[in-house]
């Protein structure tokens, strides 16, 4: 059911890793270091590790205890309620120490970690909102989590002259799981049957977006004529579809050829739960 998604991603060895150098990077904070601001608005340090915090509470309570307490007010729309929740967790997070959120951090983390350890990637589950509405396997639910820690990780690296995990152990399925995002984002563009929107990382190969007869369907290879082209740097890609910059700002850094309407419409990509 979930062929046009392309090959299923096995995150799951690498939730423990992350999870220890996640720790061992807030471990080495200076106190000054807990206070910059980040890529996210408002947001210091301390508030992006308080909200992966916030994540592993939620991600436990629904999966492993099925326990759901929170959902949309009236008329909200699902966008809205993550972002509303979110600033709330932050928000009163802020009473947390340092110390206190690094206990807290590393014993969730941990269980996180065990429970993707455990869980049925072949299973159906739930929808990740950014790759379509309908109910989407496991093994994405999982890559997607795996996905936003460490992008966290990353920005908590930015804002700290930090590198970060930019090995390609730990990048190329994390963009290999922000591209599940494209036959979404192509829906609405009009295209014959086999037409092909190409996306390449530079160091990471590309991945093929074909029209198929109901709809896009991902590939992950390289066409050699396609009907679009985008190519960007690991760094631009990332950054473009976690929003750390738009559309606009990441034409300016891309090489595009081909059918403008395609490449406007990959420039849109989102692989996170937005509301802009």
């Amino acid at each position: 059911m979930s062929a046009w998604l392309g090959p299923p991603i096995d995150v799951r060895p690498l939730f423990a890793e992350q999870q220890a150098a996640f720790i061992g990077l807030l471990r080495g904070l200076g106190p000054d270091e807990w206070t910059r601001p980040t890529a996210c608005p408002g947001w210091t340090v301390k508030d992006i590790a308080a909200h992966v915090l916030g994540d592993h509470v939620g991600r436990l309570s629904r999966g492993r205890d099925q326990y759901e307490a929170l959902k949309p007010r009236g008329g909200e729309a699902f966008p809205d309620f993550i972002d509303r929740i979110n600033d709330e967790w932050v928000t009163a997070a802020r009473r947390i120490s340092p110390r206190l959120l690094i206990e807290m951090l590393s014993s969730a983390g941990d269980e996180i970690a065990a429970f993707w350890r455990a869980a049925d990637m072949e299973a159906v589950g739930g929808p990740v909102s950014w790759a379509g509405p309908e109910p989407h396997p496991v093994w994405l639910d999982a890559a997607r989590d795996f996905s936003e820690y460490w992008t966290h990780h990353q920005q908590i690296c930015d804002a700290t002259g930090r590198a970060g995990l930019t090995d390609p152990r730990y990048l190329e399925p994390v963009l290999d799981t922000f591209m599940r995002a494209l036959p979404h984002t192509m829906r609405d563009v009009g295209a014959a049957e086999g037409a092909v929107l190409q996306v390449v990382v530079t160091g990471f190969g590309g991945w093929a977006c074909v029209r198929g007869a109901d709809r896009w369907v991902l590939r992950r290879e390289t066409r050699a004529r396609p009907s679009g082209l985008v190519e960007l740097d690991p760094g631009t890609a990332w950054r473009l579809c976690t929003r750390g910059i738009g559309p606009d700002l990441a034409a300016e850094r891309v090489r595009a050829e081909g059918d403008r309407a395609m490449v406007e419409a990959a420039l849109r990509i989102v692989s996170i739960i937005h509301s802009g």
